[in-house]
């Protein structure tokens, strides 16, 4: 038996959350972040989206572990690539209706998924595409390549560096520090910083790396 989703425990969770993230997000997107992670408990018993079971745990380790990351994304369009059921681009489009997302993933049954949530939390600013990330030739660059658990960076620098000019960045969220990670970088691209994220409620360590091209 799956944990039921309780709306009040999710709330309290994501408003604690909130407070000490100091990030200020109305009823309005409070409820759609509620929403969200009530329809991927729904869908996860048969699309298999995430290992994490319980909601009040959804809610940490992917909502409130997603919106660390918004005081690093100064961008007007976003791809998320590798974003599995949307993470962490569904949360932070929510959280930041102003920037446009693109939520990349090779999982048609994801990419299905995202698009409900979307049609559902009318969200207009998230756009889920079905491709692997080297065969998504858009004919713009993005402001900012984003990445949670997707591949090493140096994987994810090769496979997404078309996808950004020499003004944007790459920021790809870690749990430990990444040392080995960090050597592997090629001299084409210059790592910017390391932050240690501070994630309420988790257990682990989190980083997130910013790298731009050299």
């Amino acid at each position: 038996m799956s944990e039921a989703v309780n709306p009040q425990q999710l709330q309290s969770i994501l408003q604690s959350g909130l407070e000490t993230l100091d990030c200020a997000l109305s009823e309005s997107q409070q409820h759609q972040l509620i929403s969200y992670v009530a329809l991927m408990h729904k869908w996860n018993k048969a699309y298999n989206l995430t290992s994490v079971r319980s909601p009040d745990q959804m809610m940490v380790k992917h909502v409130l572990d997603s919106l660390a990351v918004i005081p690093y994304v100064s961008a007007k369009c976003v791809i998320d690539v590798g974003t599995g059921p949307g993470l962490p681009g569904i949360p932070l489009a929510i959280a930041l209706p102003e920037v446009q997302f693109v939520l990349l993933d090779s999982l048609g049954k994801r990419v299905r998924f995202m698009k409900q949530v979307a049609f559902e939390l009318g969200l207009k600013n998230v756009e889920p595409v079905h491709a692997r990330v080297e065969e998504h030739q858009p004919d713009f660059h993005y402001d900012l390549v984003l990445s949670r658990a997707f591949a090493s960076l140096k994987d994810m620098l090769h496979w997404c560096q078309h996808l950004v000019d020499s003004q944007g960045a790459f920021l790809a969220l870690k749990g430990q520090y990444p040392h080995d990670e960090l050597k592997e970088v090629s001299e084409h691209f210059h790592v910017q910083a390391v932050n240690e994220l501070t994630v309420p409620g988790l257990i682990g360590e989190r980083h997130l790396v910013t790298i731009k091209k050299a």
